[in-house]
């Protein structure tokens, strides 16, 4: 059994947005980033992803409509639906998200 100390881990990465990987359940991945305040791009996947919101707000706009995500609240965005982050989203954020073939760990 491990366990990771979430915020702490966030807090340590040496860029924001960029998110690290802390392990796998079956194929979906859990990775862990920490949000500071910029907005990011639209974005759109080939695979939902939850984001679940540990510390702070995370600000969205998915598929047009603006969302804010609260500490202890979790937001999913299905395949293909664009989304971007809004300017103030700060905190730590974890993302669950399927993970490709290749970066499987056995």
């Amino acid at each position: 059994m491990n366990t990771v100390d979430i915020p702490r881990t966030a807090a340590a990465l040496s860029d924001a947005w960029c998110s690290v990987l802390l392990g796998q359940v079956g194929r979906a991945g859990v990775k862990v980033l920490r949000m500071d305040g910029r907005p990011l791009e639209p974005e759109v996947h080939d695979t939902a992803e939850a984001l679940l919101v540990v510390d702070g707000e995370l600000r969205l706009v998915v598929d047009g409509s603006e969302v804010e995500v609260r500490a202890g609240e979790m937001c999913t965005v299905e395949a293909g639906v664009e989304h971007a982050v809004r300017p103030g989203s700060t905190g730590t954020l974890v993302i669950i998200e399927h993970v490709a073939p290749t970066a499987w760990v056995y």
